[in-house]
C-alpha cells in the first residue's frame, strides 16, 4: 500500500468558513482550496479537486497568518558594545531556528516575521525576514535565501537608545552626525574601486540602492523628521518602526509616502519617549492615508497578543478592515513580500489562520496555523496547547519541536 498524500502533494479544500481575504471581500461561506504550499482557489464557489481531502469548518473563521513587521523572537541578536554603527552584522549568524519562541508566535498566528537586532545602536545589523516552518536549521526558517544571502532589511534607531555608552554619541545632534558620515563614506565606496571589499560599506550600498529596507526605531516626532530629513538627502526606504509620537506628524509622513510599523500598549510605561503614546496613533495614521501596521516587537508584547493589539486599534478609532489589514497585507507591502503573503488569493503561499471565532473578540482562539500548507499549529494538540496557553515545559527550545520530527521521520501527518 502506497503512502499516503501529505497537504503538501494533495489538494486540501476548507469549506463553510467565513474568510477574511484582505483583499477588500469577506467571503461567507466560502471554500479554500490549498495544494503544494500554495493556494489554488478562495471563494464561494469553487471547483474542489476530486482528490482532495475535503474539512467542513463551518462556523469558523479563515484569515492570512500573521505578518509580524517588528519582532526579537528566536533568541536574535546583533552589534556588540565595540562601536555605534555595525551594519555588517547579520541577524541570520545568531537566531536558534529551535527556539520555543518561534513555536509560540505560531501559537498567536505568526507565520512571517521581521526579526530584528536590539535598538542600542544608531545601526545594529542586518534584519532577517522569518517564514515560520518547522526547520533545524536557519535557512530552513528563512523567507528566502539568494546567492547565501537572507532577505532581510537593516536596523537602525535614534533618541535615546543608542545614546550614552562610551564610544557612543552623547546627543541626537551628534547621532544623526555620524549617520550621515557613515552613509557619505559608504556612497564613495559604491560608486568607487571595491577591489577591497569592506562588508560595513557593502552593507550600506544596499541601503542607499534601495534593495534593502531600512527599518528605523524612532518614537518621537522630532527625531521621526530627523528621519525623514535622512531619507530626502541619501534617498533610502524607510520604515518607521513605532512610531510612537507619529500621531503629531501624521501629515508629514503621508507628504513624504513613508510608512509605519506601529505598536499598540495599553500600557507601555518604563519609557520617557513613549509618554505621548495614544490609542488612536494608529487611527490618526489610518485617516492621513499613511500605511500602517501593527507589530509585537516580541517580548515587548507577546506574539500572542497581535489580535489583542488590533482590537485595541478598532478601540482607538482604527477601522476594522484597517486593522485587520495592518496585521496581514500592510505589513507584508511594508516589507515586499506581498506577492507571496498577507492575503488570500490564488497563487500565494498557503498561509492562514483557522479561527473560533471573530479575529478581534477577545475570547477567539487561534485553532490552527498553517504555514505553506503545512499545519504547524494545532491547539487540540496538547503539545501545541501548551505553546498557547504556557506551562512546565512551554520554555525548553525543543518542546516546540521534538513532536514534530517524531511525526515527520515516522512519514505521517506534516
Amino acid at each position: 500500500m502506497s503512502a499516503p498524500a501529505t497537504a503538501q502533494s494533495r489538494a486540501v479544500a476548507f469549506t463553510g468558513a467565513r474568510i477574511l481575504t484582505m483583499t477588500g471581500e469577506t467571503i461567507e461561506n466560502g471554500t479554500l482550496v490549498i495544494r503544494d504550499g500554495k493556494i489554488l482557489a478562495v471563494g464561494s464557489n469553487v471547483a474542489i479537486p476530486a482528490d482532495a481531502e475535503r474539512r467542513a469548518v463551518d462556523g469558523r473563521v479563515i484569515m492570512p497568518g500573521i505578518v509580524d513587521a517588528h519582532s526579537h523572537i528566536g533568541q536574535v541578536a546583533g552589534a556588540d558594545g565595540s562601536g555605534p554603527i555595525q551594519p555588517e552584522v547579520r541577524a541570520l549568524d545568531s537566531i536558534d531556528p529551535l527556539s520555543s519562541s518561534i513555536g509560540k508566535a505560531r501559537a498567536g498566528g505568526v507565520t512571517t516575521a521581521n526579526i530584528m537586532p536590539g535598538s542600542g545602536h544608531l545601526m545594529s545589523g542586518q534584519t532577517f525576514y522569518m517564514k515560520l516552518r518547522k526547520a533545524r536549521t536557519v535557512e530552513g526558517v528563512a523567507f528566502q535565501m539568494k546567492d547565501g544571502a537572507a532577505l532581510g532589511g537593516m536596523k537602525m534607531a535614534n533618541g535615546t537608545n543608542p545614546m550614552g555608552r562610551t564610544g557612543f554619541p552623547g546627543t541626537r545632534a551628534k547621532s544623526a552626525s555620524l549617520v550621515r558620515e557613515a552613509l557619505i563614506g559608504a556612497k564613495a565606496y559604491c560608486d568607487g574601486d571595491r577591489k577591497t571589499r569592506d562588508l560595513s560599506k557593502e552593507a550600506l550600498c544596499e541601503v542607499l540602492s534601495g534593495d534593502r529596507l531600512v527599518h528605523f526605531h524612532s518614537h518621537r516626532a522630532d527625531d521621526i523628521m530627523t528621519v525623514l530629513r535622512l531619507k530626502r538627502e541619501f534617498g533610502f526606504d524607510v520604515l518607521i518602526q513605532h512610531g510612537t509620537e507619529t500621531w503629531k506628524i501624521a501629515d508629514e509622513l503621508a507628504k513624504a509616502g513613508v510608512p509605519v510599523s506601529n505598536i499598540t500598549l495599553d500600557s507601555p510605561g518604563g519609557k520617557l519617549e513613549t509618554i505621548d503614546l495614544r490609542m488612536n496613533n494608529a487611527a490618526i495614521l489610518e485617516r492621513a492615508g499613511v500605511l500602517v501596521s501593527i507589530h509585537s516587537d516580541d517580548a515587548i508584547v507577546d506574539s500572542r497578543m497581535l489580535l489583542r493589539e488590533a482590537g485595541l486599534a478598532v478601540r482607538g478609532g482604527m477601522s476594522r478592515e484597517g486593522a485587520l489589514k495592518a496585521l496581514t497585507i500592510n505589513p507584508a507591502k511594508q516589507m515586499r513580500l506581498d506577492a507571496r503573503v498577507g492575503s488570500l488569493e490564488a497563487g500565494k503561499d498557503a498561509d492562514f489562520l483557522l479561527l473560533s471565532g471573530d479575529p478581534l473578540s477577545t475570547y477567539t482562539q487561534v485553532l490552527e496555523t498553517w504555514v505553506e500548507g503545512e499545519k504547524l499549529f494545532d491547539r487540540s494538540r496538547p503539545e501545541d496547547l501548551l505553546m498557547a496557553t504556557g506551562g512546565y515545559g512551554a520554555g525548553s527550545p525543543m518542546e516546540a519541536s521534538h513532536h514534530h520530527w517524531e511525526i515527520a521521520e515516522a512519514g505521517g501527518e506534516h
